[in-house]
């Protein structure tokens, strides 16, 4: 790597924002980063759509930010990873590189029916068998076909060779390189319902099931390499680095040995626990995907999905219980416990394990000397109580204990959270010195891929932790805990 190279260039296209972050090749900190909303639209009830174009430009915009500076120099950046939201998909002109449609979200509800009647059909084990992934709204393979069924012209477009689909990585990568890349990585792939996990290509029955012809799907490739180039200001720079924002954090997060899982605490949190290079497909609710592919290195994850976590300590601030997110330790912190209340933030349904997506929330346990510490303690109490759900999964999954979980995103800022996390898991919990891991992965990645980083080694001696957390010796607290949550879930199933 030449000299002047100082930089890796990290680009993190998420939900609700896009983000670019410049890291220092010396000690992989970020030293300047700029961000953009991206705004959502919702036509219908469990309707989600975004414009890829206007996505394509904010992203683009935070580049350009960068830059402007006069401290930074493109020529000094050595490569750029990408990392996005996983599940949503594109489909565009492979002329112009211009969307024919709007981006469906990864949390859009239309194609629920249609996925009702694939399980009617008796699918779900071929699906999950060729997946790992369970038969749902969320992945990108209904959502594929509403676009080519709902778009004027879109099959005829395909069938001459004028349109390309894909997720948003792909979709990102065809506009930075001007139409010279159309690939995606493993780790966008395996969540599409469409990519066989076991032998890593697209599955040609699920192409017919869902009429997706193969032409205009990317080519898949690993997660780091050389994938094209970006021009920015006269200067050429290579894509390296490419993954989903979950599998991202994971690499961020150093999760290179079996057992290794991570939580990343957002409005969501995603539960991933490294299982080794053979895939193990379960009847759990726990899906299976791809870690990442490095180097010819393959990896594959447990994963379940919490719904509602930071969205829980938005929505006690939005009824008025908090003045901030961040009085959310301190007002918890008042009681010693939450004196037999249970929140169940089934806000958006729940995900993993209970997969109901028709559940709504619930507040339960309350009496007249109930206060609002009470509450908001219940809340936090919510978000560790459901995660731990998903690592007791994944333990007896893999058939033996997992390690410390690590722990990154905005709600790991909360040492109460963290502290309840590991009293519910029996186990430590280590959190991350950076609290955003997917754009750090995304740079790993980036670093490998252009020769700057040694290959995963190299990740896990630059990790490093801030604060852990040791479980609490009172386990029968902490049993009682889980009880009271488990029949709390109960009533509120039953009471649907």
């Amino acid at each position: 790597m030449p000299g002047k190279k100082k930089f890796i260039l990290a680009l993190d296209e998420g939900t609700t924002s896009c983000r670019a972050v410049l890291y220092s090749l010396h000690d992989m900190r970020a030293v300047c980063s700029f961000s953009e909303p991206v705004p959502a639209v919702y036509p219908f009830g469990g309707w989600v759509e975004q414009d890829a174009d206007d996505i394509y430009y904010r992203l683009m915009l935070c580049v350009r930010r960068i830059f402007d500076s006069a401290a930074y120099d493109p020529a000094e950046v050595a490569a750029i990873g990408l990392t996005n939201q996983r599940e949503a998909v594109v489909i565009w002109d492979r002329k112009t590189g211009n969307a024919l449609a709007p981006c469906i979200g990864w949390q859009c509800r239309r194609t629920a029916e249609y996925c009702e009647g694939l399980k009617k059909r008796g699918l779900g084990d071929m699906i999950k068998r060729k997946t790992g992934l369970v038969i749902d709204a969320y992945f990108s393979a209904t959502k594929l076909k509403w676009l080519l069924d709902n778009t004027p012209g879109a099959h005829e477009k395909a069938a001459k060779g004028e349109l390309l689909a894909g997720t948003l990585d792909s979709y990102l990568v065809y506009r930075m390189t001007g139409g010279a890349s159309h690939i995606t990585d493993v780790t966008n792939a395996s969540r599409t319902m469409l990519f066989n996990i076991n032998d890593m290509k697209w599955d040609g029955e699920l192409l017919s099931l869902f009429g997706v012809p193969g032409c205009i799907l990317p080519r898949v490739v690993e997660c780091a390499g050389r994938f094209g180039e970006m021009s920015f200001g006269g200067v050429r720079i290579p894509v390296c680095g490419i993954a989903g924002d979950q599998q991202a954090s994971l690499i961020g997060q150093a999760c290179f040995g079996m057992g290794d899982v991570k939580c990343t605490y957002g409005t969501g949190a995603f539960i991933l626990a490294n299982m080794g290079s053979v895939p193990r497909i379960t009847r759990s609710p726990l899906l299976t995907t791809v870690a990442y592919v490095i180097g010819g290195e393959k990896a594959y994850a447990f994963e379940g999905s919490v719904f509602n976590a930071g969205s829980v300590i938005g929505w006690l601030k939005d009824i008025g219980l908090l003045s901030s997110v961040a009085e959310s330790e301190e007002v918890a912190s008042g009681v010693e416990d939450a004196d037999g209340v249970y929140l169940v933030p089934a806000f958006t349904g729940m995900g993993a394990p209970y997969w109901n997506m028709n559940c709504r929330a619930s507040l339960l346990g309350m009496t007249r000397a109930t206060t609002r510490g009470h509450i908001v303690r219940a809340g936090l109490e919510s978000i560790a109580l459901q995660c731990g759900e998903v690592y007791d999964l994944m333990a007896d999954a893999l058939g033996s204990p997992l390690g410390a979980l690590r722990a990154d995103g905005g709600a790991s800022r909360n040492g109460l959270l963290l502290s309840v996390q590991a009293d519910v898991i029996g186990a430590q919990v280590r959190r991350s010195r950076e609290k955003e891991s997917t754009s750090l992965g995304a740079a790993y990645l980036a670093g490998i891929g252009c020769g700057a980083i040694d290959g995963t080694d190299e990740i896990v001696r630059k990790h490093s932790f801030d604060a852990t957390f040791e479980p609490s010796t009172d386990g029968g607290k902490t049993v009682k805990l889980k009880e009271g949550w488990k029949a709390a879930v109960r009533a509120t199933l039953d009471a649907q």
